[in-house]
C-alpha cells in the first residue's frame, strides 16, 4: 500500500495520478496498468494516506473510490473541492443514477461504476485531463492594450510600472467585454446582457455610468490612445485600442 510506481514511456510521465482505493488487488492492478500507460502513479488506501500524499506534492488527477473505510469517497471529494479544482474521477460499485448524481454534485469531474474495463478508465482519465488543460488555457488568458496588462483569470489590471488599477466587479466585467471585442460597436443592450444577464430592464442606463467610471480609472495610465472608449451616438460604445493576447 502507498507504493510509488515508476512512469511508463508514452510521453505523460510528468502527469501524476493519485489512486485512492482500499482493495489492494484492484489498487495494484490499476496502478500497474496506468504506470504502463505512461503516468506517474501514487496510491493510497484511504483518506488519511491520501492527505499525506498530497502534503508531499500535488496530483494532476485523483482517481477516488466511493466505498472506503472510515471517510467515504463522497466526503473526501467534497473536502478536496474546498481546497481547489484538482480533477477527480470517482469509482464505485454502486451503479444507480442517484449515486452518480451525488458524486457529480459534490464536485467529481467524472464517474465510473464498477466493474469496468481499465481501458475505459484510461479513456476517461485522458478526457478529464484534456478538459482540464482546456480550462487552464482559458484561465491563463492575459491581454495587453495601451500600456496596460489585464489578467482575466485573476481579474487584475496593471500598468507598465506594475501598479494595480482597482476596478469594481461591474467595471472589470465591462472591460472584459471590450477586450474580447475590440474595435467593434457594441450596443448598450449587448453590454447589459454580457455583464448583467437578462435581469436588466429595457431602460437600464447603468451601463453608461459604468463606462464613465471605467474611462476615468483607465485614463491616467493609457498610452497612445486619445479616446479609449468612444461613444457611438444612439448605438453604444466602441473600444478603440489595439488588444494583444499574451502567453
Amino acid at each position: 500500500m502507498g507504493d510509488e510506481h515508476p512512469p511508463g514511456s508514452r510521453g505523460t510521465a510528468d502527469t501524476k495520478i493519485l489512486l485512492v482505493e482500499d482493495d489492494p488487488e484492484i489498487r495494484a492492478l490499476l496502478a500497474d496498468f496506468l504506470g504502463r500507460e505512461g503516468f506517474a502513479v501514487a496510491t493510497a488506501a484511504g483518506g488519511a494516506e491520501m492527505d499525506r500524499r498530497l502534503a508531499r506534492g500535488a496530483a494532476d488527477l485523483v482517481v477516488l473510490d466511493v466505498m472506503l473505510p472510515g471517510e467515504d469517497g463522497l466526503s473526501i471529494c467534497r473536502r478536496l473541492r474546498t481546497r481547489g479544482d484538482m480533477p477527480i474521477l470517482m469509482l464505485t460499485a454502486k451503479g444507480d443514477d442517484v449515486d452518480r448524481i451525488v458524486g457529480l454534485e459534490v464536485g467529481a469531474d467524472d464517474y465510473l461504476g464498477k466493474p469496468f474495463n481499465p481501458r475505459e478508465l484510461l479513456a476517461r482519465i485522458r478526457a478529464v485531463l484534456r478538459r482540464t488543460a482546456a480550462r487552464a488555457r482559458v484561465a491563463r488568458r492575459r491581454k495587453a492594450f495601451a500600456g496596460l496588462t489585464v489578467d482575466l483569470d485573476a481579474r487584475a489590471v496593471e500598468t507598465s510600472a506594475g501598479e494595480r488599477v482597482v476596478l469594481t466587479t461591474a467595471e472589470f466585467d465591462l472591460l472584459a467585454c471590450f477586450l474580447e471585442r475590440p474595435k467593434r460597436v457594441l450596443s448598450r443592450d449587448q453590454l447589459l446582457d454580457w455583464t448583467r444577464g437578462r435581469g436588466a430592464g429595457p431602460f437600464d442606463r447603468t451601463i453608461d455610468v459604468s463606462v464613465s467610471r471605467l474611462r476615468s480609472k483607465l485614463a491616467p495610465s493609457v498610452r497612445n490612445v486619445t479616446d479609449l472608449i468612444s461613444t457611438v451616438r444612439n448605438v453604444g460604445y466602441l473600444f478603440a485600442a489595439d488588444v494583444e493576447d499574451l502567453e
